[in-house]
This record gives structure tokens, sequence and C-alpha cells, in this order.
């Protein structure tokens, strides 16, 4: 389906409720920044992979593989939610809010979630509210995350840049074994966002992309913060997506970076109640990293939710990065207070 209003177009699936696509109405390109993974291995030439391969899907309950006994049992890794069909509850317009109502069953976790999409007239912003229901008699852990993950063109080495609320990092440990591209990070290294350390040394800007090269860390969100961000901006294009979200809700942010020497880049965005994508088990077993639980509580017989906004815009000339995100007094204002470069949104409805 087509969510949208005079600023924007967002698609959205009926498998998995993914959001596919999100481009400006006026922009005659229909630049999205989503990724899209069958469209990239299509015109590099290549077959077209199976598995996740477009946009921002919810992974949900669950975020990363499998236990062998969970795969014998036909659980699918991040979840079900993003594998099957959602039912719509609603879709209308009441003054100058759209708004999209979609609800899915989970039968092998026994839970229900339902997501609601709100769009005003006049705003840059996406309103996304969820929950998620346990159906059965226990308090459980739970694994939640929104994958939302860019593309190309968007998503251009050297160009487009990553910012965020964040500031401890860790490198996801990997296998010394070499692979196909370069794996330029440190493995399992602590660091301050933005700056790693690099494999063979010295130190890496993680806000840019590059070519032929591997990279995959986790931030701990700003805990002085009660609402964070992550963006990513195109200052040659000037264009800016990003999401705000409630730190408490989803304090991690994983980064999975994979940039093949084609110059089909992706790069996750992906916020959640854990640091890596893992099992459930291993979620649990870790407890707790830099002080900040790895899963979330879901009570028995009861609800829990997350609300988070995302919003896609254009920025002035000399814009060249985000050093800060704030939705307050109905407005989004985003801000480059090296260039005292600044945006500011209408964003009506609350966070």
């Amino acid at each position: 389906m087509l969510l949208s209003n005079d600023k924007l177009q967002l698609t959205v699936l009926k498998t998995g409720g993914a959001m596919a696509d999100l481009i400006l109405s006026d922009d005659a390109e229909k630049l999205s920044p989503m990724w899209n993974r069958t469209r990239m291995e299509r015109e590099s030439g290549q077959k077209p992979s199976p598995g996740f391969s477009i946009g921002h899907f919810v992974c949900v309950d669950g975020f990363g593989p499998v236990s062998q006994e969970e795969r014998g049992a036909g659980m699918p890794g991040h979840g079900e939610a993003h594998t099957l069909p959602w039912e719509m509850r609603y879709s209308g317009k009441e003054g100058r809010t759209a708004t999209a109502s979609f609800t899915v069953r989970l039968p092998l976790v026994q839970e229900t979630f339902t997501r609601t999409l709100r769009m005003v007239d006049g705003e840059n912003v996406v309103y996304v509210e969820s929950e998620l229901e346990n159906l059965l008699a226990f308090d459980r852990p739970v694994c939640w995350a929104e994958h939302a993950t860019i593309g190309s063109p968007f998503l251009e080495p050297g160009v487009t840049v990553v910012d965020m609320s964040a500031r401890r990092a860790r490198v996801r440990p990997y296998p010394a074994k070499p692979g196909p591209m370069v794996r330029r990070l440190k493995s399992a290294a602590d660091f301050t966002w933005p700056t790693a350390p690099g494999a063979s040394g010295g130190k890496i800007d993680l806000r840019a992309a590059v070519l032929n090269a591997m990279g995959h860390t986790t931030c701990l969100m700003d805990p002085s913060r009660k609402q964070v961000f992550v963006t990513a901006l195109h200052p040659g294009k000037g264009l800016v997506l990003g999401y705000v979200f409630h730190r408490e809700e989803f304090p991690w942010l994983q980064s999975w970076e994979n940039y093949p020497p084609t110059g089909k880049l992706a790069r996750g965005l992906e916020f959640s109640t854990q640091p890596f994508d893992v099992s459930r088990r291993e979620a649990v077993q870790t407890g707790t990293m830099f002080d900040t639980p790895t899963y979330r509580w879901l009570p028995a017989k009861s609800k829990i939710g997350a609300r988070f906004l995302m919003f896609y815009a254009r920025t002035p000339e000399g814009m060249n990065r985000v050093d800060d995100v704030r939705h307050e007094g109905g407005q989004l204002i985003v801000e480059d207070r090296k260039a005292r470069k600044q945006i500011t949104l209408a964003a009506s409805l609350p966070l």
C-alpha cells in the first residue's frame, strides 16, 4: 500500500509490513534512501539472493539467528513478523492525518504484534507506534529490532555520512579467516563513536562508507537523553533520512556495513533491545553490556509498546553532518553546529 501526504510517499508491503520505499513527493529523481538488495543485484547482473532484501522491516520476537532446536521447530531468523502477511485493521484519513494500522499473529511465540503508521499533511515525518502482546501466562525475555537499512545510490561511498547520539561502542568479534571483502576494523575492540580502531592499526571514521570493506559495530545510545537519533545525510543531493526514538525502548544501534567493490552498498541503522543480532539464548546469557540490558521483558498476558518517528527531507547547501536532532514544541530541529546550518520540520504529533 501507499501512505502519502503532500511531502512524502511511503510504500508499505503486506508481507512483513516492510517500509520498502520512501520518497519526496516533489522529487523528480524519485530517490529512496532504502536498501533494495534485489534491485541492486539485478543491476549488477547477479541472480537475486533469498532472504531479507528490502528497506525497513521489524525483527520481533527475535533478532538474529536461531538455535538448532528453534530451527527444527520452524522458527525463522529475525523472528516471525517479517515473514507473515499482515492484516490491515484500518486505513483512512481524519482531518490532516492519514493513518494505516496493521496486526499480525505470531503463532510460534504466541504473541500479537500491532503497528500503526501516521502522516500529517505538510510534514516530512512518518510516526510509527507499535505494540507487542504476550498471549501466554508467564513473563518472558523478548528481542525486538527495527531493521532499518539504507542503500545505494543514496548511500554513496565517501559522500553519505551517518550520525547518531551515541558514544560507547564495540566492534563485533569476527573469525580470523579472510573473506571476499576487507574487514577494516579491529575485532571485539571497544571505542568511542565514531572513531574505531583499524584492523591494521590507525583510526577509522565510521561515518562514511568506503569500497571493498565490511564492518559490524554496535553503539550504546546516549543514556543522558530520553530521545535519541540516527541520521544518514547525502550532502551532494541535499537529502537527510533520520529516526528519533526512545532510548529506554531501544538502547542499542547496530551498524552492519556491506561495501562491495561494485558500489552497490548497504548499511544497517538497526535500533534494538540488544547490541548485536544474536540468538535469544545468547542475548539472555549476555545479560548486560556497558551496564545496559541486552533484552527486554514482556510480562505475562500483557503488552509492551514502542514509538519512533522517521523523517526524510531536503537540507541546505553546506550542511555536512548532523550534531543533534530534537523533537520539541511541535517541531523537529536538525542541526549541523559546525557549519551553523539547521532545518526545522513541522512534527505536530507526540512521540
